[in-house]
């Protein structure tokens, strides 16, 4: 009999490979957006999940507009955090694994190299606040949740999201003829969401739980990831870097956030692939799409 996974946050870059990834290995899937079940309602997700018996719950809903969030932080920790509790309830209800998404954002930079599971966190805004938050609501209510921190996910889902991702966004600047400016004082993990999909699918069969951190594998400044866009895509703009000083933004972020994956590949999980191999991918996925539009 095939096991039951229900995805949350379907409509999503991550969660659109999610429920790609899942199906492909014989598992039932249920893949809900916003519109089929509103995660803030704790009846509405108790009553949903009871429905469907799942053996899995995978949370890949957010609210993720950092800098919007320092005007609205409770709209942010009603979704990242209560309705994470939310999810945790109806999953001890039902006897279902949770698995929940989480963010290299809870920690404050403040370090100069990839952050370790054991690394102290330290939330710089109200939008790391409410992920951290969720974290700990997951971990309140379950003994054995999953928690996978990840870093700057783009994949192809995100030609028809609303707020893109971030090589969607230098193409997009690219076309304009204009000089592009990133910050090149910030480092991060990309990671691209099929890659991110298959690795959290092994981590649910290897039974994995508490707190792994699955980033793209790779340390590299915004800057230098978007030269790595560019040179795939055979683009030349105009790309200058700046700075934090010069390009300040409503959300205090962490300079430093890439994350060591050691415990991941430690658990028996395949290694992330490199980041310059998922922009060609991506790329090329992407033209294929755009084919099939016209």
């Amino acid at each position: 009999m095939a096991k039951k996974a229900v995805i949350l946050g379907s409509a999503g870059q991550l969660g659109q490979e999610l429920a790609i990834e899942f199906a492909a290995f014989d598992y039932d899937v249920r893949a809900w957006d916003r519109a089929a079940v509103d995660i803030s309602s704790a009846p509405g997700v108790e009553q949903a999940l009871a429905s469907f018996d799942p053996d899995v719950v995978i949370n890949a809903a957010a609210y993720n507009q950092v800098d919007v969030a320092e005007k609205e932080p409770v709209a942010a920790f009603q979704i990242n955090a209560l309705a994470v509790r939310n999810i945790a309830v109806a999953c001890r209800q039902t006897g279902a694994r949770l698995v929940h998404f989480s963010t290299d954002y809870v920690f404050d930079g403040r370090t100069s190299r990839p952050y370790r599971e054991t690394d102290p966190t330290h939330p710089l805004g109200a939008y790391a606040v409410s992920k951290l938050a969720g974290e700990l609501y997951a971990q309140a209510y379950l003994d054995n949740a999953l928690i996978i921190r990840t870093s700057g996910v783009f994949g192809p889902g995100g030609l028809n999201t609303a707020r893109g991702n971030f090589v969607e966004l230098m193409l997009r600047l690219a076309a304009s003829g204009h000089p592009i400016r990133v910050v090149e004082d910030h480092v991060a993990s990309p990671t691209y969401a099929p890659a991110l999909a298959s690795r959290t699918r092994e981590l649910v069969e290897l039974g994995a739980t508490g707190v792994v951190h699955c980033g793209g594998g790779e340390a590299i400044s915004w800057y230098d990831y978007a030269k790595l866009i560019f040179e795939a895509s055979g683009l030349k703009p105009e790309l200058r870097p700046t700075d934090e000083r010069e390009y300040r933004t409503p959300a205090r972020r962490p300079r430093y956030s890439a994350l060591d994956n050691s415990h991941l590949e430690s658990l028996g999980a395949t290694p992330m692939p490199p980041l310059s191999e998922c922009i060609r991918t991506y790329l090329t996925l992407r033209n294929q799409k755009l084919v099939e539009l016209r």
